[in-house]
């Protein structure tokens, strides 16, 4: 005992020692179910423009990668993109809630997604290590992705070049997971006609879960997860999050979301029912949201699970 540290002090500090090796205990059985799986986090919302947030959210990439992981990483860029086409004077319209991108606003999309917010996300990380590399869907026809229209009172609407992913090839991806690499992922895709469009990162997020075969799919948003009853004439507390829920009952729900939790949705359903076992909504708000979730028996967030009876194996108490 040091001089000036009492009895009550040192119970107090072996206490809180002892704590944080029962944390590490639990984190046991889903450090070897994860061991060596690939995960793939859709990076967006508020834990990419608030400072501290941007801190936490690579260090838990970090952690994941020592941790025995392949995290792979999509990340979005609407907050960045509009700014950037403020000032370039091109104004931001959406039609159906899609943006509609015009070629001089998809070079600013281009220009922001890859040679901006990417590098910010590859730099963050790599100042743990040699870990992040960043690359667009346009590299190694990773996406291709042919023109997507907008519905409009029941009618197909151009809003230029948006795409829907039709293709993906992971080649080149799984051989930096195989480096023990991190993939930092712009969603940027390339046509069969060379046409370069803009893809909503939810949507390639998922896609590329299924193309490789990932353990889960893990979406970050500014919501705790998804409200059994949202309205937007109410505050909503994390009593009205549904902890869980299979791909059909997510189905019936779908048409009755909000239109900024339907693309998020829309890519866990979509991942879920292309073979991932489980898809997660997080809220991005919370520090360290991903270790929350995947190595804490309680979880956080909305977790999909298949509808099939005789699923994957999953956590019992946690989203």
């Amino acid at each position: 005992m040091s001089a000036g540290t009492s009895g009550a002090e040192l119970r107090k500090n072996r206490a809180g020692v002892l704590g944080k090796a029962g944390t590490l205990i639990e984190a046991l059985p889903w450090l070897e179910r994860f061991h060596g799986k690939t995960v793939v986090i859709k990076y967006g919302g508020h834990a990419m423009t608030d400072e501290k947030l941007r801190h936490s959210f690579a260090e838990d990439v970090v952690f994941l990668r020592y941790a025995g992981l392949r995290p792979v990483i999509v990340h979005g860029g609407g907050p960045q993109i509009n700014a950037a086409l403020a000032r370039n004077g091109i104004d931001s319209t959406f039609t159906a809630g899609l943006r509609v991108t015009t070629p001089e606003a998809m070079e600013v999309v281009r220009m922001v997604l890859t040679g901006q917010v990417q590098r910010d996300v590859v730099g963050l990380i790599n100042r743990h290590g040699p870990f992040a590399l960043g690359m667009s869907g346009e590299d190694a026809n990773l996406f291709t992705a042919e023109r997507k229209r907008a519905v409009v009172d029941g009618a197909p609407v151009d809003i230029g070049q948006v795409g829907e992913i039709v293709e993906v090839q992971v080649g080149a991806v799984r051989s930096l997971l195989d480096d023990a690499r991190v993939p930092v992922i712009s969603s940027v895709a390339r046509g069969d006609d060379g046409e370069l469009y803009n893809v909503n990162a939810d949507t390639a997020a998922a896609a590329l879960a299924v193309a490789l075969d990932a353990e889960k799919l893990v979406v970050l948003t500014d919501v705790e997860g998804l409200y059994a009853d949202w309205s937007p004439d109410r505050e909503q507390g994390a009593d009205d999050v549904i902890d869980r829920l299979t791909a059909d009952e997510l189905a019936a729900m779908l048409p009755d979301l909000s239109s900024g939790m339907v693309p998020k949705m829309e890519a866990c359903l979509a991942a879920v029912r292309g073979g991932v076992p489980q898809a997660h909504v997080l809220d991005g708000r919370v520090p360290h949201a991903l270790l929350l979730e995947i190595f804490t028996d309680e979880g956080i967030g909305t977790m999909v699970l298949p509808s099939l009876p005789g699923g994957p194996d999953v956590k019992e108490d946690t989203a």
